[in-house]
């Protein structure tokens, strides 16, 4: 059994949707990693990570539109000292997810012909995020 981790430090320019597929990816495969686990785990509480389609650039506007609808900028807000948008960025990181777990094959992730790894960045401002990668299992 091997384990590794590495941490991946992306760049946003503000609110969307960032596919790290590629990203990752690499990294499994610069590290020689064969079958096992991958978990991926986002350092932030105003960020996010999901699995959506990456065939259509509309399903991430889609998905930043509703999240957008879901916690409004536009609220009154008890927690507002970092500005307007960092409590609808706490909300939208508390209702999806902060890890995945995704299932690795002779050194690939397990994913759907049209499914990719997202970052989504719930700050207007630019950010440098960071994502811890851990994989369990065997060596290539």
């Amino acid at each position: 059994m091997k384990q590794e981790m590495f941490e991946l430090s992306l760049s946003t320019n503000g609110q969307g949707c960032y596919e790290t597929t590629n990203a990752v990816g690499h990294w499994l495969k610069t590290a020689n990693l064969g079958d096992g686990l991958l978990t991926i785990f986002v350092r932030h509480t105003s960020a996010s990570l999901t699995i959506q389609e990456n065939a259509d650039s509309d399903v991430q506007l889609d998905l930043t539109d509703a999240l957008d609808q879901l916690a409004p900028q536009s609220s009154r807000y008890r927690h507002s000292c970092e500005g307007p948008d960092d409590m609808p960025a706490h909300i939208k990181s508390a209702i999806t997810s902060t890890c995945l777990t995704i299932p690795v094959l002779k050194g690939r992730m397990a994913l759907g012909t049209w499914q990719g790894v997202y970052l989504l960045e719930h700050r207007d401002a630019p950010h440098t995020r960071k994502l811890v990668l851990h994989f369990i299992g065997e060596s290539s």
